[in-house]
């Protein structure tokens, strides 16, 4: 079942950020987690970074997040890889050296199995649930962080309230361990904000996990940003546009006031 509408959340709250360790059944995934600074309890978020990892960038949206009235964790997915930040972007903004970045960048994400997707989700819940006070959770995420999202959500349907998606390619795979096949599993309403001209979320993909969320009765929303490039909420990339950026907060601002806000 399709939904829409948007609510704006006016309330802008002092947050207060740091790193913290989450222990997983592989080792101590560093993370960041912003809350607001009022000492009140609030609702959790689990924020899944694109692939260029846990940095400075990352902090400021999570801490933009918290400031409307959540608890914000922000794992280091690459963690078996090393401490945050894991990657190096240099040499992004040049196309000639742009592929250096993804050859960096492409084992790490290889690396992130879906058994240890699952088993790592299950982590991050656990302490995002211990600083909040409770659950259930909202997830967003961000390129390979909405697939990351996702796979936790479907394994953890009664602990994920909801599930934003931005710029998430992937979703519908060759195999049998396409993350689309496992619709039926999620019970958090979604939304999905997909890029413009995205060769890992082509039009025939996108349409294949509408069917399959229709098919299994969920609620969503699935948005295609005319002109957005695939990153465009990340604003240390060259693929940042401001106003799809600000469109996703609206929509994520909505999302969660709809399913977890207090």
């Amino acid at each position: 079942m399709e939904v829409g509408g948007r609510r704006s959340l006016l309330h802008i709250l002092p947050c207060v950020g740091e790193t913290i360790d989450v222990n997983t059944a592989d080792g101590v995934a560093d993370s960041y987690l912003a809350r607001p600074g009022d000492g009140r309890a609030h609702p959790g978020v689990l924020f899944l970074i694109d692939a260029f990892g846990l940095r400075p960038q990352i902090e400021r949206m999570a801490d933009r997040v918290a400031a409307m009235g959540y608890v914000v964790l922000a794992p280091n997915v690459f963690y078996r890889a090393g401490r945050a930040p894991v990657v190096s972007l240099d040499g992004l903004g040049d196309p000639e050296r742009r592929g250096e970045v993804f050859g960096r960048v492409m084992p790490l994400m290889r690396a992130l199995t879906p058994e240890r997707i699952v088993a790592d989700g299950a982590a991050y819940l656990d302490r995002l649930e211990e600083e909040a006070g409770g659950g259930p959770v909202a997830i967003t995420g961000y390129c390979m962080g909405g697939r990351l999202g996702w796979r936790i959500a479907a394994a953890y349907p009664d602990r994920v309230a909801a599930l934003g998606c931005f710029h998430t390619g992937g979703l519908v795979g060759d195999g049998d361990d396409s993350p689309h096949l496992g619709a039926a599993a999620i019970d958090a309403e979604l939304y999905l904000g997909f890029a413009d001209h995205d060769k890992s979320a082509t039009p025939a993909q996108i349409a294949t996990v509408e069917g399959a969320l229709r098919a299994a009765g969920k609620e969503f929303r699935a948005e295609v940003y005319a002109g957005a490039a695939h990153g465009y909420t990340m604003a240390d990339t060259p693929a940042y546009d401001e106003a799809a950026a600000e469109r996703h907060f609206e929509e994520l601002t909505a999302l969660l006031a709809r399913t977890v806000a207090a």
